[in-house]
């Protein structure tokens, strides 16, 4: 076989990155030959080959992100006094444990949607009489109904519940008693800790939900990447990849900075799963985001291009001998380019080793 290319054209192989070829091989024209069942160009590089196939072709965008827990808010409690006992940052608090404890009576979460807004006791009724019932129904207090309605037997299962967590014994359940949140709770920051004089209504202790969540602040100009329900991957701290899916995408773009370095970005939720993503909050990651996607579309290795001296790029198809087959070139992802000219199932050359 001739080491010339069909036509006397002369091309150099080239590398693709980002819709810019660059030439690697020293100048020489490419001389084609066998040697151990593959060809070898001018500068000695083994060549292998690929095949033409059809798929989507992905192209992505990587971005910086957090990994945290979903949720954060502040607890509020009704209770005053000094606090002689706060839990710990990171602690995860349940339904029925105690969120802290003030003048050495303990604040208790209960689960549910409504915040405690008032003094329950006998003869009221309501959905926060419901909630309290469910929650005490859930710890196995009394033998009651939750149909919303503190009767006697409502009391009789507060009295229990009061004396477990060694309180007065009144049947009567107010906000320095319970706080309502829709879940377990993992601290995030103590804002009253021990020893601290708090007053009813005084945040004591900022809280998140036990979901592993990553936040991007995104540059509100790439906002189009962010998809409600589009699938993302995750690199974790130490190069460990997982899969998540975008929640939530804010409407509202939010500046930061002055001058020059002045920015706008939009908030960006990314559900994970809880398995192997670690305890680490306010952890960096990084977080590939899909930029655009080709449907069903030939494609090639990007090393499989060649760059033409006179402009444009051609592909060595070696299907039944080896020809140069011009290409226009299209989309570019993971490491594939969009290509026109050939067919479905021909093989072309790449350079190897």
């Amino acid at each position: 076989m001739s080491g010339e290319p069909a036509g006397g054209r002369e091309m150099r192989w080239g590398l693709v990155a980002g819709g810019v070829a660059v030439v690697v091989a020293g100048g020489g024209a490419v001389a084609f030959g066998l040697d151990g069942g593959g060809a070898k160009v001018g500068n000695g590089a083994r060549l292998g080959t690929a095949v033409v196939s059809r798929g989507d072709l992905v192209d992505t965008e990587k971005v910086d992100g957090k990994l945290t827990y979903d949720g954060a808010r502040d607890v509020w409690t009704g209770a005053s006094g000094v606090v002689t006992w706060a839990p710990e940052r990171g602690a995860t608090v349940r339904r029925g444990g105690t969120l802290l404890r003030v003048a050495g009576r303990p604040v208790t979460l209960m689960y549910g949607g409504s915040p405690m807004y008032r003094t329950l006791r006998e003869g009221d009724s309501g959905a926060d009489v419901r909630q309290l019932e469910t929650n005490l129904v859930a710890l196995g207090y009394g033998d009651l109904t939750v149909d919303g309605e503190f009767t006697g037997v409502t009391e009789a299962a507060v009295k229990e519940w009061q004396d477990d967590r060694g309180l007065e014994e009144t049947g009567v359940v107010d906000s320095g008693q319970v706080v309502f949140q829709e879940g377990a709770a993992r601290v995030r920051e103590v804002k009253a800790p021990e020893g601290r004089q708090v007053v009813k209504g005084q945040p004591v202790l900022e809280v998140a939900g036990t979901r592993r969540v990553v936040h991007v602040d995104l540059d509100a100009d790439k906002q189009d990447l962010a998809r409600e329900g589009a699938k993302v991957a995750v690199e974790l701290p130490g190069g460990k990849v997982v899969r998540g899916t975008i929640s939530e995408v804010s409407s509202v773009a939010e500046s930061s900075g002055t001058g020059q370095d002045k920015k706008s970005t939009v908030g960006v939720d990314i559900a994970l799963g809880n398995g192997g993503t670690g305890r680490l909050d306010e952890a960096p990651v990084t977080v590939e985001l899909e930029s655009e996607r080709r449907v069903g579309v030939l494609s090639v290795p990007v090393e499989a291009l060649l760059a033409l001296r006179e402009g444009g790029f051609a592909v060595e198809v070696v299907d039944g001998g080896r020809r140069l087959v011009p290409v226009k070139v299209g989309a570019f992802g993971g490491g594939r380019v969009e290509v026109g000219g050939v067919r479905e199932g021909m093989k072309v050359g790449v350079p190897v080793g």
